[in-house]
């Protein structure tokens, strides 16, 4: 159990956001396509666990390094912020002080393989930041992607209803509607059901009260461990006691151009041509003529594709020469490519 003390200073800055972010989400959407979990709610999401998931390999080899078994969880949130542009996570990523990474990895239970990288990244060395960027790109792009723009909406929904309750009958009456099997509200305590004991005393930040999609059925309290005067989170599951609704994890029934196919909406109607285009090997003078761009488009959608670890590129003679990585193979194989 955690119990999280209020002031009535802490009352009247209690808030709720929209979400941990995008980097958070996307941490935590990996991990559960790594885990063998029972989540009815998240079961049209964990179907990509048997496409995708044993391929994302090398890939997501970062972020799974920062993904223990047992004990603390590495906190995406403090270092890249809750915002929901992958672009400003990783430029928050890049640019967060050393001292901050240093603090949030020293308590991981990193594995051996893993511990000289980690120790890299706890110094603040910027190739290991650039690969923890690339991974959370590729991992955005096969875990999230399809789903983040209806992920946004739903979670921005749930806010309103904690706001709407806050608004209707104050800070008291909203905490007193969270999930009672997950926090209990016995003023001036918050009681958060959890497997360490712990008492967090907000001492006039408030605190600020988050929803996560993919979380199951538990409640978690983060602290930002290099600002001492940040406001505390509890993140909540985002369904509750309600199962999400299946249109949240639909991603053929886009009204528009793209509707019914899936390839497109994760990637853009061009990149996804030129993704199917690559399927075969091909040089990008090749890959132009196959996707019906220029050259120029074509080399610039291949960089793209090759960041995010799904197509590579080599040397035939003087021209370049794109193939498929087994993650873009997996991609085109899994179920989203259009007939």
């Amino acid at each position: 159990m955690k119990r999280i003390h209020f002031t009535a200073e802490d009352l009247a800055r209690t808030r709720v956001a929209a979400s941990l972010g995008v980097a958070a989400e996307t941490f935590d959407s990996v991990r559960l396509l790594r885990e063998s979990m029972d989540a009815p709610d998240l079961a049209p999401f964990l179907r990509w666990r048997a496409a995708v998931g044993g391929r994302l390999g090398e890939q997501a080899g970062p972020l799974a390094a920062l993904m223990p078994g047992h004990g603390p969880m590495f906190d995406a949130m403090s270092l890249m912020g809750d915002t929901a542009d992958l672009d400003e996570a990783v430029e928050n990523l890049l640019a967060a002080p050393r001292a901050l990474l240093r603090v949030e990895l020293e308590n991981l239970r990193i594995h051996p393989e893993h511990r000289n990288w980690a120790r890299n990244l706890a110094d603040g060395d910027r190739e290991a930041r650039l690969q923890v960027a690339a991974a959370l790109r590729t991992c955005h792009a096969v875990t999230m992607a399809p789903y983040w723009p209806r992920m946004r909406s739903f979670l921005t929904s749930v806010r309103e209803g904690y706001v709407r309750t806050m608004g209707e009958g104050g800070t008291e009456r909203m905490l007193e509607s969270l999930d009672p099997a997950l926090v209990r509200w016995r003023p001036p305590v918050l009681e958060v059901r959890h497997h360490r004991e712990a008492d967090v005393h907000l001492g006039g930040r408030g605190l600020v009260i988050s929803s996560a999609v993919f979380s199951l059925r538990q409640a978690e309290v983060l602290a930002c461990p290099g600002d001492s005067a940040q406001a505390p989170v509890l993140a909540l599951p985002a369904f509750g006691a309600e199962p999400l609704g299946a249109g949240l994890w639909s991603v053929g029934d886009t009204v528009g151009d793209t509707a019914g196919r899936p390839l497109e909406e994760l990637l853009g109607r061009t990149r996804a041509a030129v993704l199917e285009a690559v399927a075969e090997g091909c040089s990008t003078t090749d890959l132009a003529r196959r996707a019906r761009v220029s050259a120029s488009s074509a080399s610039q959608h291949a960089t793209v594709l090759r960041k995010v670890g799904l197509i590579t590129t080599g040397r035939d003679g003087k021209a370049a020469r794109h193939s498929l990585t087994a993650l873009g193979a997996a991609l085109l194989e899994s179920g989203i490519r259009h007939p």
